[in-house]
């Protein structure tokens, strides 16, 4: 796994918003006060690389069997070590919740400056979130989100409807000149709420292209596994179609697998997340896969940065506010072969 970019840039990494922001308080402020007249917020305690109050993370995610959790738990430990002055307590990991419950009970017990957690099961985790809040330690929720907003201060995650919007998007574009185009979808786990976000999102995208008809759906388990075997069936229930948008670059694995088995190569495939394999197929160019839409597992690293600031008591680079944001929602950006040069180094394995 490569390391995650330098905290050189904080504003940069966290919020790509921030020129806008920096935009509207530059000219949305028109006012008769002398010109040397101090800016409202110019003693704000802004977030910084330079070393500052210690703090300690405590650190509890879920077993890292997936590419993309291996990836989260990197991005955290390497983006902590950037920084002097954080000292990081992590957990093994388990997507056990009581077990999970007790390592973030422990982690309150040793009095943690700050936690970040991503949740095996966000509702069943809810109450310890709360615990620790009321413990008088704040939460940065990662990604699966509690139940109720008083067990986090702060929010970050993925846009599980925005993947499949923009993986929409791309392949409308591609078929919007093509009559009758059929696409098909590779879902992950139905009973996931993020898997009916990114079902949605894709729906809504194709209902812009008239022209356009998801003729099949298959739901698989983000395994590589599942997604050959699943993608197997898809292949054999449909002779003939356009595009396919696959959920998870994981279980994509096994989709190619499949693909190449079957000898077909009359479609474009779209991936998701943005696993290091798939950025290298799409550079090679040589295969149906052509387009990843991301899932950043760097939204870990932004964790770190976001926990530390909150331990020092900063706000966030490129904002006004002295308080972090309540949530950050990471942008699902598409990745082809124009782009993928600049997002290789993040890919996952």
């Amino acid at each position: 796994m490569p390391e995650p970019t330098p905290p050189t840039s904080r504003r940069g990494l966290l919020l790509g918003a921030a020129a806008v922001s920096a935009g509207v308080l530059v000219t949305g402020c028109t006012s008769n006060e002398p010109s040397d007249a101090e800016p409202a917020a110019s003693d704000r305690p802004a977030a910084d690389d330079k070393p500052g109050k210690p703090v300690t993370i405590g650190f509890a995610g879920p077993q890292a069997d997936h590419g993309w959790l291996n990836a989260i738990n990197d991005n955290a430990e390497k983006r902590a070590k950037t920084y002097s002055d954080v000292t990081m307590e992590i957990t093994e990991g388990s997507n056990d919740t009581a077990q999970q419950i007790g390592q973030i009970e422990t982690l309150i017990n040793k009095k943690v400056d700050v936690l970040v957690v991503l949740p095996a099961d966000g509702k069943a985790l809810t109450q310890v979130g709360l615990k620790a809040m009321r413990a008088g330690i704040p939460v940065v929720n990662l990604d699966r989100i509690f139940n109720s907003p008083q067990a986090y201060r702060c929010w970050i995650g993925g846009d599980n409807y925005g993947m499949g919007l923009n993986a929409g998007h791309y392949i409308g574009e591609k078929l919007k000149d093509t009559p009758d185009a059929r696409v098909i979808e590779l879902a992950g786990l139905d009973n996931l709420e993020l898997t009916k976000q990114r079902t949605q999102g894709f729906d809504d995208a194709l209902k812009n292209y008239p022209n356009i008809k998801k003729v099949a759906r298959q739901a698989a388990d983000f395994t590589v596994e599942s997604g050959q075997a699943k993608m197997a069936q898809l292949l054999q229930a449909q002779s003939a179609f356009d595009a396919l948008w696959n959920h998870d670059d994981d279980q994509g694995v096994g989709a190619l697998r499949a693909i190449e088995q079957a000898g077909r190569d009359d479609f474009l495939m779209v991936g998701g997340a943005g696993a290091l394999s798939a950025f290298q197929a799409i550079k090679a160019d040589d295969g149906v896969l052509k387009a990843t839409v991301l899932y950043p597992p760097s939204m870990a690293a932004s964790a770190i940065d976001l926990a530390r600031a909150l331990g020092q008591g900063k706000g966030v680079g490129g904002l006004a506010e002295f308080e972090i944001p309540t949530s950050l929602t990471c942008y699902s950006a598409v990745v082809d072969k124009e782009n993928v040069d600049q997002y290789m180094s993040t890919g996952f394995k």
